[in-house]
């Protein structure tokens, strides 16, 4: 039992950092703010993460349109969350 719990957390912990190294990449380091997989991560982090990783993207995509997930709520859609 303590074995098979072992190897449950192991799984968790390579997935969980798999997919925030993947996050963190796409808000740091992309060439575009719409990358689909980046976006789909983003919607789904915390919204102190997202808001984050939305003011990385906004700084260095100044004159782009803000991608899924960083548009503010009730705006036009051209402003950053």
């Amino acid at each position: 039992m303590r074995k098979a719990l072992t190897v449950i957390l192991l799984v968790a912990l390579f997935v969980g950092g798999s997919v925030g190294f993947r996050w963190h990449s796409y808000v740091t380091n992309s060439d575009s703010p719409y990358d689909e997989v980046g976006i789909a991560l983003n919607t789904k982090m915390p919204t102190p993460l997202r808001k984050w990783g939305c003011d990385k993207l906004q700084a260095r995509f100044a004159g782009a349109l803000p991608p899924l997930g960083c548009k503010a709520a009730g705006g036009s859609g051209r402003d950053w969350m």
